[in-house]
């Protein structure tokens, strides 16, 4: 059975209406297939599609992006990657089955696997946690990101979790610290990384995976500091207004990329990724290769700077080089008379102790 969103009234109907037409035992009885109508059926359903999808607002961006249908990690693990070896525990806590992990093969190289799961159903999905981290799902990830980096292997992450889990007990073994560890890491690591956001990429539970070589989001995922609904309800008191709040946080995949937050937007099939699965396996496929390729003949140095320079130039023009100037990046031009005073500051107690030195030699002077 097919899942449609609320915006989605006008595709069931139609899609409905031609389940029938090609059915011949439908409820009038047996009767002869009309291909005629079939045809125009199907030419309106892909113009409304095209028509739909292409003017998504931001709200509905999200609801695209949480749809029942939209393939998962596991999915594009299964059909992308060839001898996959799943490995299990962060060695302190215990398994984490939101985050799927393993080594395996990418046309015939070998890749660290990570992938944050959802799940299919309603039992997976419970036994998946909803794709919300914990603690030691963070430590698993960084175990085998050392060990990949260790053995030189890429790394390929699917991002898909609407944030990481809130718990107390999560909170207690440490999870703010885990996911800043994760991202340490991940800063660290002198192999290619690459992250695909397959769906939503919420909160640091997504940035904990995605400070990579490359960001790369379906056209319609999303990747944001906080869900649209807990956004409207900080800001406006009001969790009805997730419209505004989709809007003015930016998460869509084409407003991501204009800000150079992102580094590739992956194209869905008209409909969603979840209308022709066989397409967005091809275009996530062709991704891995070109980024893969694209960090081939690069050494472990050139891989780190990379990515230093990738996220230190959001939000700037251009991030730093090997060669770049401290003082035009970074600190602020003061003058000489700022920089006594600074200087008096940080070293008070010195100038304090010189004075009251002075000021004993000069009554020292006067008496004699």
């Amino acid at each position: 059975m097919k899942n449609y969103l609320n915006f989605e009234t006008e595709i069931k109907n139609l899609e409905l209406e031609l389940e029938k037409l090609k059915d011949p035992y439908n409820q009038e009885g047996l009767s002869e297939v009309d291909t005629a109508k079939i045809s125009e059926l199907q030419a309106d359903l892909s113009t409304k599609l095209k028509n739909i999808y292409s003017n998504l607002d931001h709200w509905q961006t999200a609801l695209v992006a949480r749809h029942e249908d939209r393939p998962k990690a596991k999915y594009f693990i299964d059909h992308l990657f060839e001898n996959f070896i799943p490995l299990s525990g962060d060695r302190f806590y215990g398994e984490d089955k939101s985050v799927i992990c393993g080594f395996a093969k990418f046309e015939n190289k070998s890749v660290l696997v990570i992938g944050q799961e959802k799940g299919e159903d309603l039992e997976s999905r419970i036994e998946r946690n909803f794709g919300m981290m914990r603690p030691e799902g963070y430590r698993k990830t960084i175990r085998l990101m050392k060990l990949a980096n260790k053995f030189n292997i890429p790394i390929v992450t699917f991002i898909d979790t609407p944030g990481a889990y809130p718990g107390v007990g999560a909170e207690e073994r440490g999870q703010a610290e885990a996911i800043s560890k994760s991202i340490e890491c991940s800063m660290e690591l002198t192999v290619p990384s690459i992250s695909i956001i397959i769906g939503e990429g919420g909160s640091g539970g997504a940035i904990a995976l995605a400070s990579s070589n490359k960001v790369v989001m379906l056209e319609n995922a999303i990747y944001s500091v906080i869900s649209p609904e807990g956004c409207a309800t900080i800001l406006w008191r009001d969790p009805k207004k997730t419209l505004e709040a989709a809007t003015a946080m930016k998460l869509s995949s084409k407003d991501l990329y204009e800000l150079k937050i992102i580094d590739e937007i992956i194209h869905e099939p008209v409909g969603g990724a979840h209308r022709d699965k066989d397409i967005i396996l091809e275009n996530v496929r062709n991704s891995i290769r070109n980024n893969l390729e694209f960090f081939a003949n690069m050494d472990k140095e050139q891989i780190l700077l990379q990515r230093k320079n990738k996220f230190l130039s959001i939000g700037r023009n251009r991030g730093f080089t090997s060669n770049s100037n401290l003082s035009d990046n970074l600190s602020m031009k003061t003058n000489a008379i700022d920089k006594f005073i600074n200087k008096f500051l940080n070293n008070k107690i010195y100038f304090s102790l010189s004075f009251f030195i002075a000021i004993l030699l000069l009554v020292y002077l006067f008496l004699l």
